[in-house]
């Protein structure tokens, strides 16, 4: 509660020099100890409050200086006491105002008819102010803040002007530190929310690289194991041309040889039927790969035929595994189907195949990988189902620090030797984009992973 200084008949002083000393320490004791602990605007909002009882004021106001719309300068009241209560904030124009003077950092006193020294500021008005102190509220680098200042409905004498100044410069230095300290967070912030752009945007163009890459390296893979089959027909095909040559010179000689006509028919049909087997296998890598670079740019989701899409993803990846001396096992049901983002499943598998192949085996195969799934409920929602992927290799399996850190950025067993660290964070991050879990990982012996994958209904 506040003690009244002067005698509000007579305005003249209930207390000598010495004794208004004492109260003015007292009064700063009570907000010093009050504010002590409080930060930003809880700071603002008590000092407005002791600041209003100590003063005997009707009135506070703690505001940062902001540009309004119109492009001149204003005051946002950040802390605003009134009467017997804070009141709302409020953004209100410095011009024609005792506030004006404020903020070109000069002390602003009137101790009496502020409302005819400012008669175009309606907000004195609406306060029925008779009397007005202000002072600026300056950071470190001498830059203007905002204000503190007191109002009152009544005149403000000399001798209660001295506390008043006394109390209002002492506490908008702290004001002052604590509209620094904001701005510079909020600066902080900034600088912390752009480089976390900056880094989230390169982060996913380095996941887009490692994507585009992986289908690189499937591309020569696919290239390599093409060549093969495509070589094959070719020397089928020439010589399907030299027994033609041959049939044509039999049937232009004065006798034909019915068993010579007959190894020959025999002999074309052998090279026929290898072109057609080993075109075929190319075509159906070529279709395969083709799959698999489509559905990894896309996002759509489709019903699978589960096991027939998993081989063809295993099919388009067996350039690499056969490198590394692995056999893929499916336990997948025939029937099994499931609707899902088809690219994003061939994404997971894609990057744990290539994962097993590089990193299981260091000292090379043979080994083997299982990927088995199933489809199962949800044990609170029965209307909705999963998918179950469970993969597992017989390798080397996982190191405690590795299963640590297996699913971060750039964590990789290979570094300097081709690992880019994000071939198990993009399986992390789209199983996450997918609302599903990676739900166990253990190394017993081998790498096991089980996901699972909500379905499209």
């Amino acid at each position: 509660m506040s003690i009244p200084l002067f005698d509000v008949n007579s305005q003249e002083p209930l207390f000598d020099a010495e004794q208004r000393r004492t109260l003015a320490e007292a009064a700063l004791r009570s907000i010093t100890a009050s504010t002590a602990h409080a930060r930003g605007d809880d700071f603002l909002r008590i000092l407005v409050k002791d600041l209003a009882e100590a003063l005997d004021v009707h009135y506070v106001i703690a505001g940062r200086l902001v540009r309004m719309d119109d492009g001149s300068e204003g005051i946002r009241t950040l802390a605003l006491w009134g009467g017997d209560g804070y009141q709302p904030n409020i953004e209100y124009s410095l011009q024609h105002t005792p506030c004006q003077d404020v903020t070109c950092q000069s002390m602003c006193f009137h101790g009496s008819d502020i409302q005819r020294r400012f008669p175009f500021d309606t907000l004195l008005v609406d306060m029925h102010a008779e009397s007005y102190v202000g002072m600026p509220l300056i950071d470190t680098d001498g830059k203007t803040l905002g204000i503190l200042s007191a109002i009152d409905t009544r005149p403000i004498d000399e001798n209660k002007r001295l506390l008043a100044l006394l109390l209002l410069s002492i506490f908008s230095a702290r004001g002052a530190a604590e509209l620094q300290h904001q701005e510079r967070t909020q600066q902080l912030e900034e600088i912390v929310r752009v480089r976390t752009e900056s880094l989230l945007a390169a982060q996913a163009n380095l996941i887009e690289q490692e994507q585009m890459a992986a289908l690189g390296s499937l591309v020569a893979g696919v290239s390599h194991e093409v060549n093969t089959p495509i070589g094959v027909a070719l020397t089928a095909a020439s010589s399907m041309g030299s027994y033609a040559d041959q049939l044509v010179q039999l049937l232009g000689g004065a006798k034909v040889s019915r068993a010579e006509l007959i190894d020959l028919a025999e002999s074309l049909k052998g090279a026929a039927a290898l072109i057609e087997r080993n075109l075929a296998r190319a075509a159906d890598l070529i279709g395969n790969f083709k799959q698999l670079a489509v559905d990894q740019v896309s996002e759509y989701v489709a019903d699978l035929a589960l096991h027939d899409y998993v081989h063809g993803l295993v099919s388009a990846h067996s350039p690499e595994l056969r490198k590394a001396a692995l056999g893929v096992e499916l336990d997948i049901a025939p029937d099994c189907q499931v609707r899902l983002a088809a690219g994003k499943l061939s994404q997971i598998l894609s990057n744990l195949l290539m994962n097993s192949a590089r990193h299981g085996y260091p000292q090379g195969g043979p080994g083997r990988i299982t990927i088995r799934a199933r489809i199962e409920a949800d044990g609170d929602d029965a209307a909705a189902r999963w998918l179950l992927l469970e993969f597992s290799d017989d390798g080397i399996g996982l190191a405690p620090a590795v299963r640590e850190h297996m699913f971060e950025p750039f964590f990789t067993t290979k570094r300097g030797q081709g690992g880019s660290g994000l071939g198990m964070h993009i399986v992390y991050t789209i199983v996450q984009q997918l609302g599903g879990q990676v739900c166990a990982i253990d190394s017993t012996p081998g790498c096991h992973i089980q996901i699972r994958l909500p379905l499209a209904s």
